[in-house]
């Protein structure tokens, strides 16, 4: 690897690391502003992006442990945030399901960061945006994948 690319890389992982914090620090705000944890608020972003999950399949998605998410659940319903709903297809399990006029209420705090981030892909062209599309889904893939791998649930 050459020394300019190999200096292009490690700007990349600085701002990566720049980006991860002044987000985990902007969840840390809104999930303060909604009365949730961090972890709670990032739970409910899993429901609110893929759906109703089984606890089972959010302690998959989160890496946390399934007592974890037993009494994160048990958290959550009891701020009217979630519902337990039986499960259509296998009356053994249950969902767990957003509430979605809870999740409006939140929407404003989101408004000056979408705005901005519009904004900002104006500065850039179509191709450009489909790099930052292919980079991102590459580092959530292996954000996901790390975290799978420190919690045991690596496959």
């Amino acid at each position: 690897m050459s020394s300019e690319r190999a200096e292009l890389v490690e700007r990349i992982l600085n701002g990566s690391r720049a980006l991860s914090t002044e987000t985990v620090m902007f969840h840390t705000a809104i999930a303060e502003q909604s009365g949730l944890s961090a972890v709670e608020s990032k739970v409910t972003d899993y429901l609110a992006r893929f759906g109703p999950q089984t606890p089972k399949a959010l302690s998959q998605l989160s890496g946390l442990a399934p007592a974890s998410i037993t009494a994160l659940i048990d958290r959550l319903e009891g701020k009217g945030i979630v519902a337990r709903k039986p499960h259509p297809e296998d009356r053994r399990k249950v969902l767990i399901e957003i509430d979605g006029a809870r999740m409006a209420d939140a929407a404003p705090l989101w408004d000056h960061l979408v705005k901005s981030v519009r904004e900002a892909c104006e500065k850039y062209t179509d191709g450009e945006l489909e790099t930052v599309l292919r980079f991102l889904a590459d580092a959530a893939a292996i954000t996901n994948e790390s975290t799978q791998r420190i919690t045991g649930h690596h496959r």
